[in-house]
């Protein structure tokens, strides 16, 4: 499995800053074999601007777009156009990332290589050299001294392990980069290979905090004191999500998912949101509600909310547990008496058999109005907890 095709040569990889310069001479170059040149561009918005201003530059180059915004029919008569030569460069997303080889394409140029993951750049990388000609895959960045340690790092990485077969040292390098800890390490059973590293990761947290607030909470109360938070789970009667028509490939769905459920700040949620908006276009409405969503939801941890329900008549909002007794030690007597002097009229106390939750009747004739209120009175309950109060963004 270790042997490679014969005649099959190592793709020689470099990371350089962008200059059209240096793009014509690759693409000259390609054009003189008679080859074909893939140019990797992840942004939907601006991607026929990079195309005409490559055009204005190398007029030899006869470019065909293809991304994930386009239907399939237009896709297939991209596609079947650059295999019938009709092309010789073909500008996409990272749409090409898998299921395309085509033999005759021996260079890649992918724009912006700090945005991708450490996997991403491998695979790109291996959609050329499917021939026993000399390939070359060019990763363009912008100023070095702008980037970050870890994305230093992956560059180097997908530069340096550049051989044939190599796919295997690049996952522990990235390992590496990322951090593992002990997580993976010997002293492990394998019980993270049957469940998967999140899931995995999610039990050890509920598991951590269980026992701090339980069997060692004599210990941690002689600790430095934290910034508390919750995990809340967000239940809502309209609908929330990326649309398939909107993104159609799922594990683009799952990592954006996967990513807003872990941002850590509001910058991040931003970030995301700005993402999405950047390579697929304007936002459908479940896509705003889901930004809405996750902004909420990151007041509500702080809050200290194990729950949010949004029903079409009343909101929920529950507690923590009984055995939280830090919380009910003294946030608890804070968000009493905010209700009790401001919302008395608004929301109502029900006591549950292990912990408590507050009712209030729904007021608001649209769903965006109900995630906003939701968001000013987590924030303000986070202020009076002595968090940071935070500016609301618009979702």
């Amino acid at each position: 499995m270790a042997t490679p095709p014969a005649n099959r040569q190592p793709i020689y990889s470099k990371v350089e800053m962008f200059d059209i310069l240096k793009i014509r001479e690759w693409l000259v170059a390609e054009f003189a074999r008679n080859g074909q040149v893939y140019i990797v561009h992840d942004r939907i918005m601006s991607i026929d601007k990079l195309g005409d201003y490559i055009k204005r530059f190398i007029p030899e180059a006869v470019i065909g777009v293809a991304h994930g915004r386009m239907t399939p029919e237009q896709l297939e008569d991209v596609i079947h156009g650059f295999l019938k030569r009709k092309f010789n460069v073909l500008l996409s997303t990272k749409i090409i990332e898998s299921g395309i080889d085509i033999p005759n394409v021996n260079t890649i140029i992918v724009n912006r290589a700090d945005r991708f993951g450490l996997a991403e750049l491998h695979q790109l990388r291996g959609r050329v050299g499917r021939s026993d000609r000399q390939a070359y895959a060019y990763f363009l960045v912008p100023a070095l001294a702008s980037l970050k340690k870890q994305t230093l790092k992956r560059l180097k990485a997908i530069e340096e392990f550049n051989e044939l077969g190599a796919g295997f040292n690049l996952a522990m390098r990235d390992l590496e980069i990322r951090g593992a800890g002990n997580l993976l390490g010997t002293e492990q059973s394998g019980f993270i290979t049957d469940v998967g590293f999140d899931l995995y990761m999610k039990l050890v947290n509920e598991a951590v905090e269980e026992l701090k607030h339980k069997e060692f909470k004599e210990v941690f109360k002689h600790l430095g004191k934290t910034t508390q938070r919750t995990d809340p789970k967000i239940d809502t009667f309209f609908e929330i999500g990326i649309p398939e028509n909107f993104m159609p490939d799922q594990t683009d769905r799952l990592n954006f998912y996967t990513s807003l459920i872990s941002a850590g700040s509001l910058k991040e949620i931003a970030d995301i949101k700005e993402e999405l908006s950047d390579r697929f276009g304007l936002l459908p409405i479940t896509a705003k509600r889901l930004i809405a969503t996750a902004q909420m939801r990151y007041y509500a941890s702080f809050a200290m909310f194990e729950r949010v329900i949004i029903q079409r008549n009343r909101m929920i909002l529950v507690l923590p547990p009984s055995d939280r007794e830090e919380f009910y030690e003294y946030n608890f007597k804070v968000l009493l008496h905010l209700v009790m002097t401001k919302y008395r009229n608004d929301i109502k106390f029900d006591q549950q058999r292990d912990s408590m939750k507050l009712t209030i009747e729904n007021k608001h004739e649209s769903p965006e109005k109900m995630i906003v209120w939701l968001s000013e009175l987590f924030n303000e309950i986070m202020s009076l907890y002595g968090v940071k109060k935070e500016i609301l963004i618009e979702g």
